[in-house]
C-alpha cells in the first residue's frame, strides 16, 4: 500500500545487489558502496487528556522517511583512507518529530520534507598506525575497506563524520536501517553528543587499541542554536568532548564487550530554572521560554555503560544505561536526562533462516526536576511539551523481525508501543506499526 503512495521505494528491487565475499581474504585499495532504506509507520489513536504545540498527535497518523546513500573511499599513503558518502532523503516524520524522548524512526533526521534532497553526509580521513607485529582481518563494510592492520594500533579520525560513528556501538543494537527503529536502541537517549540536527559534525576521534581494551577520545562540533543546522565552527569554544573505554572478553566461551562513556559539552544553551523563572514572571507569554533565556555557556555531561554479550551462537544480549546533568536544555539529540535499554537479538537459524533476525527490547527514559518543572509549567522545548505534565518516566517496548527476502534486500516488520508519550501519564499509550525495506549493494 505504501509503494503506491511513495514509488521510490520500488528502486530497492531494481538496486539491490548480491554481496559476495572471497574465501580467501582481499586487500580492498577503493570503495564504492550503496544503500536505500524506506520506512513507513502508523500509529494508532490513543488516549490524550490535552496537547500542545509540541504533542504526539493522539489522532494517529502515517509516517514515512526515504534515504539512500553512496558511500567511496580510497587508500591514499601507507595507513591512510579517505571516505566521501552522499546521501539523499525525502519525509515526513511522525509529528514533525515532536512529541516523543525516544523517537520510533533512527532515520528520521535525515530527512526534512517531501522533496527529495541531497547533502554531504560524511568526509573524513583515517590514519592508522601499527603499535605491533600481530595483526588481523578487517572485513569491507560501509566506510570500511577490507584488509590486515595491526591488532596494537592507533587510529585517528578527522573531517565530517558523526560521534556515533565512533562511540557509543553495540553488535546488536545501533543502526535503525537494519536493527531496531527507536532512537533509544540506536544509542543512548541521554548521550547529547554535539552534531547539526542530522547527526554529523565536524572534528577528530582517537582510538588507541592494545589487547583486548580500547581507548577513544573526540572533540565534536556542534549546532550554533540547539538543533539547529548551522554548524558552531568555533570548536575550541563551542564543542562536544567524549571519552569512552571498551574491554572485550569471554564469558563460558562467548565473546562480548564493556564499554564506559563519558562526555562533556560546551555551548550555549538554557537553563531551565532560568526559563521556569522567565514563564512564572510572563504569565500568557510564549511558552516557548528557554529561546529567551538562552543567555549564558553552560556546562552539560553525562556517564553511561553499554554492555553486549554473545549468549549462545544465535543469540546475543544488550544494555545501555546513561545518567546525564539535566540543568540545561538539549543539545543536539534528544529530551532524555536518564535512560535504560536492554533486550535480545536472535538469528534465524534455529529455523533455517540464518540470514533472518528478531529482536526486542525494553527502554525507559526519564528527565530531571529541573526539565519537569519547566514542562508542568506549560513549558515547550525543542521536541517535547503538552502544556502541562503529569510525570512518569517514558517505557517503550519494540520488537521486530528482518526478513532476509533477496541477496541485498530485506524486509523488516516493527512494533513499538510507547507508555507516558514524552514522560506525560495523562497521554498514552501509543502504538506504532512500521515497516522497513532496506537494500545494501
Amino acid at each position: 500500500m505504501f509503494l503506491r503512495r511513495h514509488p521510490l521505494a520500488l528502486a530497492f528491487a531494481l538496486s539491490a545487489a548480491t554481496l559476495t565475499h572471497a574465501a580467501d581474504e582481499v586487500q580492498e585499495d577503493w570503495q564504492l558502496k550503496g544503500q536505500a532504506t524506506y520506512v513507513s509507520q502508523k500509529s494508532r489513536a490513543f488516549p490524550a487528556a490535552y496537547s500542545a504545540l509540541n504533542s504526539l498527535n493522539a489522532s494517529g497518523e502515517n509516517s514515512y522517511t526515504f534515504t539512500s546513500t553512496a558511500y567511496l573511499g580510497t587508500r591514499l599513503w601507507r595507513g591512510a583512507e579517505i571516505y566521501l558518502n552522499v546521501e539523499a532523503g525525502q519525509g515526513d516524520p511522525m509529528s514533525g518529530l515532536t512529541g516523543l524522548g525516544g523517537f520510533t524512526n533512527g532515520e528520521a533526521t535525515r530527512v526534512s520534507g517531501n522533496t527529495l534532497k541531497a547533502y554531504r553526509q560524511r568526509l573524513f580521513l583515517r590514519q592508522t598506525w601499527g603499535l605491533g607485529e600481530e595483526s588481523e582481518y578487517l572485513e569491507s563494510d560501509f566506510n570500511q575497506m577490507a584488509g590486515r592492520v595491526a591488532k596494537d594500533r592507533f587510529v585517528l579520525t578527522v573531517g565530517n563524520f558523526s560521534a556515533l560513528d565512533i562511540f557509543d556501538d553495540n553488535a546488536y543494537a545501533k543502526d535503525p536501517r537494519t536493527q531496531f527503529l527507536n532512537w533509544s536502541n540506536m544509542a543512548y537517549s541521554a548521550y547529547d553528543y554535539a552534531a547539526d540536527a542530522r547527526g554529523f559534525g565536524w572534528g577528530f576521534a582517537a582510538e588507541w587499541y592494545q589487547g583486548d581494551w580500547v581507548l577513544r577520545f573526540g572533540r565534536m562540533t556542534g549546532p550554533k542554536t540547539p538543533n539547529g543546522t548551522d554548524v558552531d565552527f568555533r570548536i575550541a569554544h563551542h564543542y562536544g568532548d567524549q571519552v569512552e573505554i571498551e574491554h572485550a572478553h569471554t564469558l563460558a566461551g562467548h565473546p562480548g564487550k564493556l564499554r564506559l562513556l563519558a562526555f562533556r559539552n560546551r555551548a550555549r544553551l538554557a537553563a531551565y530554572t532560568q526559563a521556569s523563572d522567565w514563564l512564572a514572571a510572563n504569565p500568557g507569554a510564549d511558552p516557548q521560554a528557554i529561546n529567551a533565556v538562552r543567555n549564558g555557556e553552560r556546562i552539560k555531561y553525562g556517564f553511561g555503560i553499554n554492555l553486549e554479550q554473545e549468549i549462545a551462537n544465535d543469540l546475543g544480549w544488550f544494555l545501555r544505561a546513561m545518567h546525564a546533568d539535566g540543568r540545561t536544555e538539549t543539545f543536539a539529540f534528544t529530551e532524555a536526562d536518564g535512560s535504560f535499554a536492554t533486550g535480545l537479538s536472535l538469528k534465524g537459524g534455529r529455523w533455517n533462516r540464518p540470514d533472518d533476525t528478531v529482536g526486542i527490547a525494553w527502554m525507559r527514559n526519564t528527565i530531571s526536576n529541573e526539565r519537569r518543572d519547566y514542562l508542568a509549567q506549560g513549558g515547550i522545548s525543542f521536541f517535547i511539551g503538552d502544556g502541562k505534565l503529569g510525570y512518569s518516566p517514558e517505557h517503550i517496548f519494540e520488537t521486530y523481525y528482518s526478513w532476509k527476502a533477496l541477496p541485498g534486500l530485506w524486509l523488516t516488520a516493527d512494533y513499538q508501543h510507547i507508555e507516558n508519550p514524552a514522560y506525560n501519564a495523562d497521554r498514552g499509550p501509543a502504538n506504532i506499526l512500521s515497516l522497513r525495506l532496506h537494500a545494501e549493494f
